[in-house]
């Protein structure tokens, strides 16, 4: 199983979470391309830790959107949000080239993860860039069925520290409990989805959920140790970690 993170989300003197402390954690780092989050010094920077530690680099493109951190849909004409995405995820590879490494692999980030519309955006943007790169993103989803459709490589993630709603989608953080902080049910929820393939609702629908890879947010609170935790109860369980590619 791979644990993955959204990382480089700070922007100038102004820091999200430790990166640093994450990348001791987990497999794979989303690390944000500079339109939600992220500037070149820290995308810089995340690529040289995940370097140290042997961690995959993606790209978590998103919406041109610092002020709402990219959770605010944005109405973008194909073909220009097509192109910045293209533009994010070539501005992180040419940073992460200069620390030896490269993207290798692309996850949408906030309102873009769940915006269906733009769905073909993304794939277009992958396949028109390099179309070996995988998508990470939901089973089932809607960008899941195009990556595919398109012969993209599709990694399905669930989130342990995300609440879901009995379609097996995830809740809107607007409502209470979308956000998971408790450690016991974190491990818990990350156990169930690496060793069943599952996830309860959160009215308690027990839903099927493939996943290859779990995804825990390096600005929820105390994220750190929600990670060192999940990561020894998966080792514990003998659930092998590491990353979804080779790249």
């Amino acid at each position: 199983m791979d644990l993955n993170a959204d990382l480089a989300e700070g922007f100038g003197h102004w820091e999200l979470g430790d990166d640093e402390a994450m990348l001791d954690v987990v497999t794979s780092a989303n690390v944000a391309c500079g339109f939600h989050a992220g500037d070149a010094l820290t995308m810089r920077r995340v690529c040289a830790y995940a370097r140290e530690r042997g961690v995959a680099v993606g790209a978590q493109v998103g919406y041109r959107d610092l002020p709402g951190f990219g959770r605010r849909f944005i109405a973008y004409e194909h073909n220009q949000l097509r192109d910045e995405l293209i533009y994010q995820i070539g501005a992180l590879d040419a940073l992460a080239r200069t620390e030896g490494v490269r993207v290798a692999y692309v996850k949408p980030h906030g309102a873009l993860y769940h915006a269906t519309v733009h769905a073909e955006a993304i794939v277009d943007a992958v396949r028109d860039l390099d179309p070996k790169l995988p998508v990470l993103c939901s089973p089932g989803s809607v960008l899941a069925t195009a990556a595919s459709d398109a012969a993209l490589k599709v990694i399905f993630e669930g989130f342990a520290d995300r609440g879901y709603l009995p379609d097996g989608s995830l809740m809107p953080r607007s409502k209470a409990g979308a956000v998971v902080t408790d450690t016991e049910e974190v491990v818990a929820r990350a156990l169930l989805m690496a060793t069943e393939q599952r996830v309860i609702a959160f009215e308690g629908t027990v839903i099927d959920l493939p996943v290859d890879s779990i995804c825990l947010h390096g600005d929820t609170p105390g994220a750190v140790q929600l990670g060192l935790a999940v990561r020894a109860a998966l080792t514990e369980a003998g659930v092998p970690l590491q990353r979804f590619t080779t790249v």
